[in-house]
């Protein structure tokens, strides 16, 4: 009979924290390195990595996952265990994982610190507030959405194009209904009217920019360079040309310092920035990792959605600009995601699984391996040595589990083990932590999928082919004419690691096609410049960068005891 483990909530406010402080103290971090946020927050002053130049880094493991259902595989959850098993069998671990937007957690996914006994705490400043750091990326990227429109009704001396303009406003609420909208109606005194609209806050390229800067005077550079659109003669314009980049890095510049929590057990987690997994890169910011990697022998960070998703993107962006060096990677999967990719049941967020994936099925999960055996050879492109972690359920029988392990070490992966870290917390995983330590001293041969030099059209097709098993790439005439752009303006806008924006529920483009499909090509539908970010993102579909809320949301549940301030129903 399964365990009852209580709601996640009432997990993570019965949790005994420790003063931040003392958590800070743990990792050699000196108390003149931290602000605190109350008791249980604080951010690090990047000084310390100065101070610490000289020590050398931890080793530096990645979760990533085979392509999720809708309701997630629980990758949050294992690095969160993984981090807490770590540090249970003797290996000083900190973890470093991606701040959530209001927009989920408000929306159909509700929170994002974990779940059961694998939790960051106080769950409820993690998913709400916590320090303040979306809100920065929402104002600092307003204050360039006016400044654009400012320029335009006081004479448009750079002559900027309206219908260039890329540059949305954002809001960290889903909200489908400012998706297109129309500004400047009301007469002269309001702007001059156009064509705009709202994206989610974690889309904004701000946050990329956020998580990919690796010092004040990078968020700096990078904030200036952001393209906006382009002046009628097509020349770029920049955020620098609205003479807006200094006063948007003003405004970030608290925001750039990580924010240290802790795990219901007391384990270091760095919770900083929060990038789409879909949109853009999907990885925590590279400032928290590379602070973590001098505290600690290792850390475990996480990539978003799948391992043709966020890990890629880890791979070829985020290592790019950070110079580290991944030691290993964890595939996350469950028994459903492999019965779902073997073709039973149909899993729907927000209502009860199919009762054929509540039954044994062998056959199912074996063919659904297909998917996870990609995700293996994808990380054996880049040279990195890989461990499945299964993801354990009450449902899930001996003769599945043994299946995937089998499988799973046949093609490639150093090994393959089951995690109870969601009923047992830190002590349910420490199996997986051992097959992550040893996978750790492997030797690896890290490498990037392709050099920035090639041209926009190959690394695109190198993604394509080599991580979706794609037959080749379409590009429609939009992209073909803003790639032709591209080159016009130079190599800063050419020699740039490339971002794919896809659907996370299909290795291909198309969510419909499951498990590991096959002769199919991938359409490049647009491609956009997030040259402040550092990349180029190609649009595989009708990418949504604001999601709309569900007919009964997350928030329908959330309350609060006004008496003794308790939050309810938070997940």
């Amino acid at each position: 009979m399964a365990k009852k483990v209580p709601s996640d909530i009432e997990i993570a406010q019965a949790a005994k924290l420790k003063p931040i402080q003392e958590i800070a103290a743990s990792l050699g971090i000196q108390e003149d390195e931290t602000e605190c946020y109350g008791k249980y927050k604080a951010k690090v002053d990047l000084s310390i990595l100065e101070r610490l130049k000289d020590k050398p880094n931890g080793k530096y493991i990645d979760i990533t996952a085979i392509t999720p259902t809708p309701l997630g595989e629980g990758k949050t959850t294992t690095t969160v265990g993984l981090g807490m098993g770590m540090n249970r069998i003797g290996k000083q671990t900190v973890i470093a994982i991606r701040q959530p937007s209001l927009g989920p957690v408000f929306g159909i996914k509700g929170g994002a610190a974990g779940g059961g006994y694998s939790q960051i705490v106080p769950m409820e400043d993690f998913n709400l507030h916590l320090t303040g750091d979306n809100h920065a990326v929402s104002v600092a990227h307003n204050l360039l959405s006016a400044f654009i429109d400012n320029h335009l009704m006081h004479g448009n001396k750079m002559d900027i194009d309206p219908y260039s303009i890329t540059w949305p406003r954002v809001v960290d609420i889903s909200d489908r209904a400012l998706r297109n909208i129309i500004i400047g109606l009301g007469g002269k005194l309001n702007g001059v009217p156009r064509e705009a609209g709202f994206e989610i806050c974690v889309a904004s390229e701000v946050m990329a920019v956020l998580a990919l800067a690796t010092s004040l005077s990078d968020l700096r550079e990078r904030l200036g360079r952001m393209v906006i659109g382009s002046t009628r003669a097509g020349k770029p314009v920049t955020a620098d040309d609205l003479k807006c980049g200094g006063a948007m890095t003003v405004l970030m510049k608290d925001a750039l310092k990580p924010n240290l929590m802790q795990t219901i057990e007391n384990t270091p987690a760095f919770v900083h920035s929060g990038p789409f997994g879909n949109i853009a890169h999907g990885n925590s910011s590279i400032v928290s990792d590379q602070i973590a990697l001098k505290c600690a022998d290792y850390v475990v960070t996480e990539s978003g959605f799948g391992a043709d998703l966020g890990a890629e993107k880890f791979m070829n962006i985020k290592c790019r600009y950070s110079g580290l060096i991944p030691s290993a990677v964890v595939i996350v999967v469950t028994i459903r995601a492999m019965k779902m990719h073997g073709g039973v049941g149909k899993i729907v967020a927000g209502k009860p699984l199919p009762e054929e994936l509540l039954r044994e099925n062998i056959s199912a999960v074996e063919k659904g391996c297909e998917n996870m055996i990609k995700m293996i050879e994808n990380m054996k492109l880049f040279g990195i040595p890989s461990v499945v972690a299964i993801n354990a359920f009450h449902t899930d029988t001996k003769a599945e589990i043994e299946a995937i392990k089998a499988i799973a070490r046949e093609y490639g992966s150093e090994d393959a083990v089951e995690s109870n870290h969601w009923a047992e917390g830190g002590a349910g995983s420490e199996e997986l932590a051992a097959a992550v330590v040893a996978a750790a001293e492997k030797p690896s041969n890290f490498q990037f999928l392709y050099p920035l030099e090639a041209s926009i059209e190959e690394k695109i097709e190198s993604i394509a082919t080599k991580i979706y098993g794609a037959d080749g790439i379409d590009i429609a005439p939009v992209a073909a004419k803003k790639i032709k752009q591209f080159k016009e303006w130079g190599p800063k806008y050419t020699d740039l690691p490339i971002c794919m924006a896809k659907t996370h529920l299909s290795l291909s483009h198309d969510p419909m096609l499951l498990g590991r499909p096959k002769g199919f090509r991938v359409p490049i539908r647009d491609i956009k410049a997030s040259v402040g970010a550092g990349f180029l993102y190609a649009l595989l579909g009708d990418m949504r960068t604001m999601p709309g809320l569900p007919s009964k949301p997350a928030g329908e549940n959330v309350d609060i005891d006004t008496k003794t301030g308790k939050i309810t129903g938070l997940f």
